[in-house]
């Protein structure tokens, strides 16, 4: 059985947010490791994290899919947002020792008009500083839409990153399926191919979790506005290919669709329909 989930706020503290997936139906989830839109966290509850590990025990969840905040911008200009940047990715992977074996996921940055070589480099020095050989989390950088200065938009761009990472076997990606439409990827038409360009580039090894998005936009549109499962571009049969391809089954895949709880639940019913249909 896969692992599906959607995003759910940690407000309430993880116990909460694991009793939220069971309703749910999920047995993975992401979350926001701060303010995903600031940069203010809360103090960390041992007990809470304690009982949260033992439910997911309890109830086989797959690992999670933590989330750095959108402000985070490791490639930027500034060298008072990249440093903002380092001091939350590093304070936040020092919280994360206390939930052993899970994902932190971030988007790489925009260069803003610096040029992609030099926002791969910046992106590059804040992994090395902030890595370290015994740590207990996954770092994924996320496939990105291509939308203005960002980057991350092509295999090519992310391979860039790893490539320069000194401790990267602490390294993977997070294929978002509306980014890689969006940036020109055509999965509805090809997966196969994708995958195989992506672990050419990369590596399949690399590959750790996905974000199952929908896309409102074409083909290589470059914008990134995420639809409802099977009310896009995309289209349900697309995802019922992602959910049951071997490459990709057994990985965590987290919906970010425009939607409530009731929305996600039903969601993640559908894609284990979707995955139990014999294609």
């Amino acid at each position: 059985m896969g692992y599906f989930g959607s995003h759910i706020s940690s407000s309430k503290g993880y116990l909460a947010m694991g009793k939220q997936a069971i309703k749910l139906g999920a047995n993975t989830f992401a979350f926001f490791t701060r303010n995903p839109r600031g940069g203010s966290v809360k103090a960390l509850d041992l007990q809470d994290i304690a009982a949260f590990r033992a439910l997911a025990d309890e109830q086989g969840f797959g690992p999670l899919v933590a989330h750095a905040p959108y402000t985070m911008n490791a490639a930027a200009k500034d060298p008072d947002l990249r440093r903002f940047a380092h001091e939350a990715m590093q304070e936040d992977l020092q919280r994360l020792e206390h939930l052993p074996g899970n994902y932190y996921n971030f988007h790489p940055g925009s260069h803003v008009g610096q040029g992609t070589e030099a926002g791969v480099a910046h992106i590059v020095q804040q992994l090395n500083d902030v890595l370290w050989p015994e740590m207990h989390t996954t770092v994924l950088l996320e496939t990105m839409a291509g939308k203005g200065s960002e980057v991350g938009r092509t295999f090519e761009e992310l391979a860039r990153i790893l490539d320069g990472v000194q401790h990267n076997e602490k390294m993977g990606v997070c294929l978002d399926t509306c980014h890689v439409w969006d940036a020109g990827y055509d999965i509805v038409n090809d997966l196969d191919d994708v995958l195989r360009q992506f672990d050419e580039i990369i590596g399949l090894e690399r590959l750790k979790a996905l974000h199952v998005n929908d896309s409102l936009n074409p083909l290589a549109a470059h914008k990134d506005r995420h639809a409802k499962i099977g009310e896009g571009h995309i289209g349900i049969e697309t995802f019922g290919r992602v959910v049951r391809h071997p490459a990709l089954k057994g990985k965590p895949m987290v919906l970010e669709t425009p939607n409530d709880d009731a929305g996600w639940a039903q969601e993640i019913a559908l894609l284990r329909e979707l995955e139990a249909q014999t294609p």
